[in-house]
């Protein structure tokens, strides 16, 4: 009889037979098996440090958007994936998704071309917007990133991981946002877990978008891994207005506290106030136009029928996840030096040698 019982219990109610592994804080061992995946040298890292290759490629997707793809991985040893998204490659495409940097609203819709319109969140915050450029790349891959899920999700596999280098690595922030918007819709499965290291990553929006990828992410879960002499972690380039600011901040107001000032007073701070918010106003929209109205251009000519839709008016962009920095010494320099010349030039501190290097020392070594 308690044998039928527990038959009975186990046919109706399914007992899991692998705990959870994915755990929250920043593992350096699980960072670098991601940082060995998306650069392709997994299998040649792993064997050389004398540890098991535990993972394997099962899916690789076309080439949508502007050049962008990913890649599935799946542990051998545990119900456990990665997904891995494509950094810059060396084409025209690529590149304008980089460049195309004007901020688009985080909730809305974009027309890809003639035929395809997608429906996006990826805030709740009021004014949070993103980087075009990569909200085109996203859009142009989210129903095949799902489909890959389900897909992992029907074969028993709930725990994912979400990563990319560089461009990859922006893109991790934004389809993790989309992935918890999806979820709270009822789109996709409840009990998925994920965990994301976006390495090398530029910066993906605005305050607002930022605060909302903290708050989806909260307990350790999210992660923005940078070498500190990497020079694609500072892009884009970054321009703060007034507006950009929250409506309670006194510097939003002062306009309204000078009127009550007296009149030299209020001629005085008020030409100060003007020539300082004219000035970032001006070079805002010299921003807008050049990155986003003259490469939305370029952009249409790759992706005929793409209409982006009107964008968002700030250019305000912020890091975002628990940062993790990697910091370079005289050892460092004396190997890696800033030398465009040298090694990889510019690439020379953006290379899975330099994180790697940085990584043993400062994580992995001192254990």
């Amino acid at each position: 009889m308690k044998y039928l019982l527990i038959g009975f219990l186990t046919c109706c109610f399914p007992i899991s037979t692998h705990a959870q592994e994915l755990k929250p804080g920043f593992d350096p061992d699980e960072y670098l098996e991601v940082l060995a995946l998306n650069f392709g040298k997994y299998d040649s890292i792993m064997k050389a440090q004398g540890k098991p290759v535990r993972y394997q490629r099962t899916y690789a997707s076309a080439v949508t958007g502007l050049d962008n793809r990913f890649w599935v991985w799946q542990r051998t040893d545990a119900p456990v994936a990665v997904i891995g998204l494509r950094g810059t490659v060396a084409t025209r495409k690529s590149w304008i998704a980089n460049i195309y940097s004007v901020q688009h609203p985080a909730t809305g819709k974009l027309q890809l071309n003639d035929s395809t319109s997608v429906a996006y969140q990826l805030a709740a915050a009021e004014g949070a917007a993103v980087h075009t450029g990569w909200l085109i790349g996203l859009a142009s891959m989210a129903a095949s990133v799902e489909a890959r899920i389900r897909d992992l999700h029907a074969k028993g596999t709930r725990q994912l991981v979400i990563s990319g280098h560089s461009q990859g690595g922006a893109l991790a922030y934004l389809l993790r946002s989309w992935l918890h918007y999806r979820m709270a819709t009822g789109a996709l499965p409840a009990d998925l877990v994920f965990k994301t290291y976006c390495s090398a990553a530029p910066k993906p929006g605005n305050m607002a978008y930022a605060y909302d990828f903290d708050f989806i992410t909260r307990g350790g879960w999210a992660f923005n891994v940078v070498n500190a002499a990497d020079w694609v972690p500072e892009t884009p380039v970054s321009l703060q207005q007034l507006s950009d600011l929250n409506p309670l901040n006194p510097l939003v107001r002062l306009e309204d506290a000078l009127r009550g000032q007296k009149w030299p007073v209020r001629l005085y701070a008020g030409m100060g106030y003007g020539k300082l918010t004219r000035k970032s106003r001006k070079a805002v929209r010299k921003y807008q136009k050049y990155l986003g109205v003259k490469v939305g251009r370029e952009a249409a000519k790759s992706l005929p029928g793409l209409a982006p839709g009107p964008g968002a008016p700030g250019f305000n962009y912020m890091r975002a996840g628990n940062p993790v920095v990697l910091m370079p010494d005289t050892t460092y320099f004396n190997r890696f030096p800033n030398d465009p010349k040298e090694g990889l030039g510019v690439w020379t501190h953006h290379s899975f040698e330099a994180y790697h290097y940085l990584l043993r020392k400062d994580y992995l070594l001192r254990r």
